[in-house]
């Protein structure tokens, strides 16, 4: 007795068997937009710091080793792009996701990249 084995794509829970319509041309330029501003290391794992709890600045530097200037400037590009957010406290400024899909994004890319 054979069997047959199921479709390669039948475990991927991004495919569906119609075509997807295609997303207004503004909304793709903004996913654009956001992608790229989680395209590059240093804010990669800013994101997963932010995942964890909201951080302030000198959180950061100690978790990633980097310098200050280098994470603000980062946090910056992050915070216009509108993945993270800053709520003042006295004299710092302290980060937070805006939502945790952003945080699904890097974390399944990251999880791509150490399956492959």
């Amino acid at each position: 007795m054979t069997t047959e084995a199921a479709p390669a794509h039948s475990h991927n829970p991004y495919h569906s068997p119609a075509p997807a319509a295609v997303p207004a041309r503004q909304v793709l330029e903004d996913a654009g937009e956001l992608l790229r501003a989680l395209a590059a290391p240093v804010r990669i794992a800013i994101v997963l710091q932010l995942r964890e709890s909201p951080r302030c600045v000198h959180e950061l530097v100690d978790a990633l080793g980097v310098t200050q200037p280098l994470v603000s400037q980062h946090l910056r590009i992050l915070k216009s792009a509108g993945v993270v957010h800053g709520e003042r406290s006295g004299r710092e400024v302290l980060y937070e996701l805006v939502d945790d899909h952003l945080a699904h994004i890097v974390v399944d890319a990251v999880a791509h990249a150490e399956e492959g």
